[in-house]
């Protein structure tokens, strides 16, 4: 029986999303779709781990010298003889606009990208942040002035709004419902070994001059290609027999009838929806709304990402030498790695509800610790 949106009440409503799990196994198609797909993910934290280490040792590209003679002068001969803190040898505002063009542009594009996914599907918006990915590779290892730099980090912005849009998508929906969860979360995964490999390829090409920024900053080529083969692998026929073989394909098993169905109306529901955006508004779909867009901007506002971002600064900051601090980093990047496998497996054993609150009062704690050291650390003291 098909569903018409119009006229579907609040217990249908409800059923309709807590409906069983349908049959399906982990297949070796779908876990290499997975993974390829995933990649997307690895970019992001690679392009997070290459930039944003601003340390005096061999962290980012913004800390080797040769990177810093070429585009900020200023900023080197600032690091030459300014020996307070660290703080005070990176502050230029060209420098900050390197590393925050990324983030900002891929604030702007995550609209667009929401529209092409919309439309043209998720395996097409995969491309385009592929292509965008590669380009602005290209513009960023082998920029000869600092407008090719910044524009380069542009379009690895708008890969990354592309990527982030389509990807985790991509990944629920073929995922088998039993596994969704742990699925879902090899994006997260990605990212942390994306973070946890730039900071080798930071620490290893700091010692190769002149071009070493440029090897660390072109290695975002190499998943990006990655995912550019998995998005242009030939689509499936869009005939409905098509369509069925491709499902059967995914979900490993004959019996596909009653989910092809179910997605056949949540598909004909969709096309019935007009104005989504006014509907986010109503009094109905406030709460979930909210709670959504609540969730993400906490998250953020944990601080993890000052934690990852400036973990060596923060670890010589209070003490530690150059080699400790760089180790320090690597553990944390390491531990980051790690705990993400352990909520591969909880997700879906213990449910998301459980993993968020007990996340929260780790990083509760975590805050509070680290705001208490570094409190007694920095504190002024009389001379």
């Amino acid at each position: 029986m098909q569903v018409n949106m119009l006229k579907v009440s609040r217990e249908e409503f409800l059923f309709i999303g807590n409906a069983p799990a349908f049959k399906a196994k982990m297949t070796v198609y779908v876990f290499v779709c997975v993974v390829i797909a995933a990649f997307g993910g690895l970019i992001f934290g690679y392009d997070i781990g290459i930039s944003a280490n601003v340390n005096d040792f061999k962290g980012g590209v913004t800390a080797m010298d040769d990177f810093l003679k070429k585009f900020f002068p200023s900023v080197w001969e600032k690091k030459q003889h300014v020996h307070e803190n660290n703080y005070c040898k990176y502050d230029n505002q060209f420098l900050q606009l390197f590393t925050s063009s990324l983030y900002l542009a891929a604030l702007v594009a995550s609209f667009l990208a929401s529209a092409v996914c919309s439309k043209l599907g998720r395996k097409p918006t995969m491309q385009f942040a592929s292509i965008f990915f590669l380009i602005g590779v290209g513009l960023t290892a082998g920029a000869v002035n600092i407008v090719m730099l910044i524009i380069g980090r542009i379009l690895l912005g708008f890969g990354v709004g592309f990527g982030n849009q389509a990807v985790p998508l991509f990944l629920s929906e073929i995922a088998p419902a039993q596994l969704r969860g742990g699925l879902n979360i090899v994006f997260q995964l990605m990212v942390t070994i994306g973070i946890f490999i730039a900071n080798l390829v930071n620490y290893f090409t700091a010692t190769v001059h002149p071009n070493g920024w440029r090897i660390a900053l072109g290695g975002a080529a190499i998943p990006a290609v990655i995912l550019l083969f998995d998005s242009y692998k030939p689509h499936r026929a869009q005939q409905e027999r098509g369509r069925q073989k491709a499902l059967r394909k995914i979900r490993g098993v004959d019996d596909i009838n009653e989910e092809y169905e179910s997605i056949v109306n949540a598909c004909e529901i969709a096309s019935q929806v007009k104005d989504p955006y006014r509907k986010l508004l109503k009094p109905a779909s406030r709460p979930p709304f909210i709670i959504g867009m609540l969730l993400q901007l906490f998250q953020q506002f944990t601080g993890i990402n000052a934690i990852m971002f400036y973990a060596p600064v923060l670890f010589q900051t209070v003490g530690f030498g150059s080699d400790a601090a760089l180790l320090s980093a690597v553990i944390t990047g390491v531990i980051n790695v790690l705990s993400t496998f352990v909520g591969i497996y909880l997700v879906d054993r213990t449910g998301r509800r459980f993993l968020l609150l007990q996340s929260s009062v780790h990083m509760l704690i975590c805050q509070l610790i680290i705001g208490i050291i570094l409190a007694k650390d920095l504190a002024p003291r009389e001379h």
